[in-house]
């Protein structure tokens, strides 16, 4: 009797493994439909834009600066009514787009002048046969895919890229490590195309994006306008919110804005980590975190983002922002604030008298790291405590 129902319990289980590794599947399957549904519709939207602004600077191109003016509107009419997605920028890559990719959709005749026909009040998708749902079939790959390609400023090259990602099913990750490693110009070069083309294929494992990432890909929450929700590793995660609650606790200078916020720069997305407004120096606060070392590459990408915070985020009558690095290596924390952007050393002299001490943050740091290695060791000795076999009595 015991064996049968040891028989039946490994059945059950052996059944429960394949049922949830289906349901995985199924769920995985479902969310990349939906990425793929939401990125043919965003794709055909930007290229019904693009198409329509081009359309009108041709109704308006004698006159001069007609194209910055009407696109510098549209950015701000847009951006009020449909959120981020819709600035300046990207208004110029949409009617990039349509310009590059003119053939992909058979464009609709003129409607009539008035008066020599039946008139009909009809939206932009709608002058096309189908509307938005036909002309997404057209685009097959994702807006991410036709952004980078529009990089490609060789013809040839971007028309073997973009068929060799179409016939690969390569993801974005592998499309920008195929260009930026000169894939075409190599394969052009090489006596045996044939081989290039097979070693092309094979995709390596940092190429994978997974189903969550392809719903939450910057461009689909920029078009649907959805708060951006970014998992961090959990000990990044945990020293931001530490780090957080500490610079609020230290006093009511520092006036919390956003975590994880994010930012665009060309084509590439970045994002800062922590941003707050400091009342008494009256500007921003940049914060980005490393677990590494310190590197001038770090501080690089810094002075991009105070370029960006100047430009886009400061306020008038606001002083220019700053920035603060923080470099929480093991046993060798390091917090370093960038003033370089600062109009004047005497500037420079008061944001270092009012903002914390950088041996301070680093403390900190050390302390909460130090803390949170104590408590992730506890939480692995109880879990194999756990997990060891019961002694028989």
């Amino acid at each position: 009797m015991g064996s049968s129902r040891k028989a039946l319990t490994k059945k059950a289980v052996d059944g429960y493994d394949v049922l949830i590794a289906d349901l995985v599947a199924v769920i995985e399957d479902a969310r990349r439909a939906a990425a793929r549904a939401v990125n043919a519709a965003m794709t055909a939207t930007y290229w019904l834009i693009g198409w329509r602004i081009v359309e009108q600077e041709q109704g308006g191109q004698a006159r001069a600066g007609y194209r910055e003016m009407i696109i510098d509107r549209l950015a701000t009419d847009l951006t009020s009514r449909f959120g981020r997605g819709f600035g300046r920028s990207n208004l110029f890559q949409m009617r990039a787009f349509y310009l590059t990719y003119p053939e992909m959709v058979q464009t609709p005749s003129a409607p009539s002048a008035p008066g020599t026909g039946p008139e009909k009040v009809q939206t932009l998708s709608g002058q096309f046969t189908g509307g938005i749902g036909t002309l997404a079939s057209r685009f097959p790959l994702p807006w991410s895919h036709y952004v980078r390609l529009l990089g490609v400023k060789n013809d040839y090259a971007r028309d073997f890229y973009e068929k060799e990602a179409l016939r690969g099913g390569w993801t974005i990750r592998q499309l920008d490590r195929q260009i930026g490693s000169l894939f075409y110009e190599r394969t052009a070069l090489s006596r045996n195309k044939v081989a290039m083309m097979r070693k092309g294929e094979i995709a390596k494992p940092e190429d994978a994006v997974s189903p969550e990432e392809e719903v939450k890909a910057p461009y689909v929450l920029e078009f649907l306008d959805l708060k951006d929700e970014y998992s961090e590793t959990r000990v990044e995660e945990a020293l931001i919110r530490h780090l957080e609650t500490f610079l609020l606790e230290l006093g009511d200078d520092f006036a919390f804005i956003g975590r994880q916020k994010r930012l665009r720069l060309d084509d590439v997305w970045y994002r800062v980590d922590l941003l707050f407004f400091h009342r008494r120096l009256h500007c921003l606060v940049v914060i980005d975190l490393k677990l590494g070392e310190f590197t001038h590459a770090d501080a690089g990408q810094m002075h991009l983002y105070l370029n960006y915070a100047r430009e886009h985020w400061m306020k008038p009558g606001e002083n220019p922002p700053v920035g603060l690095i923080l470099c929480a290596k093991k046993r060798h924390a390091v917090a370093r604030y960038a003033l370089e952007g600062l109009p004047n050393k005497i500037l420079a002299a008061e944001y270092l008298t009012v903002l914390p001490k950088e041996k301070t943050i680093v403390a900190e740091l050390e302390h909460t790291r130090e803390v949170l290695e104590v408590r992730r060791q506890l939480l692995r000795g109880a879990t194999t405590r756990a997990q060891r076999p019961r002694a028989k009595r």
